[in-house]
């Protein structure tokens, strides 16, 4: 099966990942599959919680000599709840060091979807590509119970609170906010999953693939 980094493109660099759904999922699978080209940093912006399995650096002048040992790492600043907020270098820093930077851009409650309030998503500056993710599982649900910033996300589709989140409505909030320049609809597995993609997909008009990262299932959409 090609490998997800190839199928969206991932280039040497620093990308960033932003909506609801799968972020920190993603991160891992890309990392695993990068490692074997390069020096993979993962890190973000807002706040990720470590990675059990991936290396952690704290200490950004350990980055060097960790990065020489393994191929894979995650860095970041302790934060309250066991968290991690972005590492003291700057993003330029972290690019000379690693061949790729995989950057959590952006908080979702754990909601499969998001709206952004002005200060929102954080992308770097030196982001290439800024993929956004979407979770399928939020479709049919309640606008308040899929969507994380719901005042948001109403106010740029017209939908009530209680009203059902539909591929078109994810699609017009996407469009009006327009912050990602490829799509990811994770979650496919779900019922309805691939149908509703599909949809969404349609109604984006841009570069989108569907997942379902968890089976490591992705394929085509536009």
């Amino acid at each position: 099966m090609t490998e997800l980094s190839a199928l969206l493109s991932i280039r040497p660099g620093v990308t960033a990942f932003i909506g609801g759904g799968g972020k920190t999922t993603t991160l891992w699978v890309l990392g695993e599959e990068l490692r074997r080209r390069g020096r993979v940093v993962l890190c973000t912006t807002t706040r990720i919680y470590p990675f059990s399995d991936i290396p952690l650096v704290t200490d950004c002048a350990a980055l060097p000599a960790a990065l020489d040992r393994y191929p894979l790492v995650c860095a970041g600043t302790p934060a309250e709840a066991g968290k991690l907020a972005a590492p003291a270098a700057s993003m330029e820093e972290l690019a000379a060091l690693a061949d790729y930077v995989l950057v959590e851009a952006d908080g979702s409650k754990g909601l499969p979807m998001k709206a952004h309030l002005p200060h929102e998503p954080v992308i770097p500056a030196e982001a290439g590509q800024t993929i956004c993710l979407v979770g399928a599982s939020g479709f049919g649900r309640p606008v308040r119970q899929a969507v994380h910033r719901p005042e948001v996300f109403c106010a740029l589709t017209g939908l009530a609170p209680d009203a059902p989140v539909t591929p078109q409505a994810a699609a017009a909030a996407l469009l009006a906010e327009g912050c990602g320049d490829i799509l990811l609809i994770n979650q496919c597995d779900c019922p309805g999953g691939w149908e509703n993609a599909a949809a969404l997909a349609a109604a984006w008009g841009r570069p989108a693939w569907g997942a379902a990262l968890q089976k490591e299932e992705w394929r085509c959409l536009s």
